[in-house]
């Protein structure tokens, strides 16, 4: 258990607001049938003062985990943000997976639901057009079904620059770690326009999957944790296997001291001759 509590930041513009760190939707929760591990992990989370929860209609069964337990708690599911994300590109078929995370989750509305994983200006159009998803999601929030929508990418910069810029959106989600401090593009790109629209930062691939942990070489959770909240987002989001890392997890995002200058430059140089190849999740080894 963190010694202190999480700090609580505003979502963005919504006037809502949300932990530092957040329950990523990896982890022990994008698997199938491992529910009583799933739920330890969100009763630990729940148990450290985490209140921001990630989830997917296609991660799996991590919708049905978070469900079992709001089922058993629904007061806790009122206190908390949780999220989902669906990857359909068009309006019928986003309302029907919006009716089936619904279900999932044993819930009647979500805090925040995410247009999943944009790649391609394909995706801009498909998804914009007529009859695309985002009418789904914005018809979804004039209902009350959702509280706030968001965009996700991890592959192609300019394309969630663009659906941020051009889109309604209370959110951005995108890879935040030392990777990214080398190459640019999210952090020098997306996230300057995120915060000039004034919607909230979500960061992920915090720990490259777990691919960055390198102990000896001083990459650990922790350090990579705090190096996300140095930047200028909203909070981090990391996948957990065990309480043991959800503790880790929150516990970095009650360090009153992220990552200075110079530590993050350390870190840049650490990963500067392999960026390129660790950036895996554009789509570029």
């Amino acid at each position: 258990m963190p010694s202190t509590s999480i700090p609580a930041v505003l979502f963005g513009s919504t006037g809502r607001s949300v932990t530092r760190v957040g329950l990523g939707g990896e982890g022990v929760l994008r698997t199938n049938g491992r529910g009583p591990e799933a739920e330890e992990v969100i009763r630990a989370a729940l148990d450290a003062g985490i209140g921001y929860f990630d989830s997917a209609r296609v991660y799996a069964d991590s919708e049905l985990y978070y469900g079992s337990v709001w089922g058993q708690e629904p007061a806790a599911r009122r206190r908390v943000f949780q999220t989902s994300k669906s990857a359909v590109r068009g309006k019928a078929g986003a309302l029907a997976e919006l009716d089936q995370t619904l279900k999932r989750l044993q819930t009647d509305y979500l805090d925040l639901w995410q247009i999943h994983d944009i790649r391609t200006p394909e995706d801009l159009a498909m998804i914009g057009g007529p009859g695309g998803a985002l009418e789904a999601f914005v018809e979804a929030k004039a209902s009350g079904r959702v509280r706030f929508i968001g965009v996700t990418g991890h592959r192609e910069p300019a394309i969630l620059t663009r659906a941020v810029e051009d889109w309604p959106v209370d959110s951005v989600m995108m890879p935040v770690n030392p990777v990214e401090g080398v190459l640019g593009g999210f952090l020098t790109s997306t996230l300057p326009a995120a915060r000039k629209k004034g919607i909230a930062v979500v960061g992920m691939k915090v720990l490259g999957a777990s691919h960055y942990l390198k102990p000896q070489l001083g990459l650990t959770a922790d350090r990579l944790i705090r190096y996300a909240l140095a930047q200028d987002i909203t909070l981090a989001i990391v996948g957990c296997s065990g309480p043991v890392e959800v503790r880790t997890l929150a516990e970095a995002g009650c360090d009153p001291a992220p990552l200075n200058a110079e530590e993050q430059d350390r870190l840049h140089e650490i990963f500067r001759p392999y960026a390129r190849k660790l950036a895996y999740y554009r789509g570029v080894m």
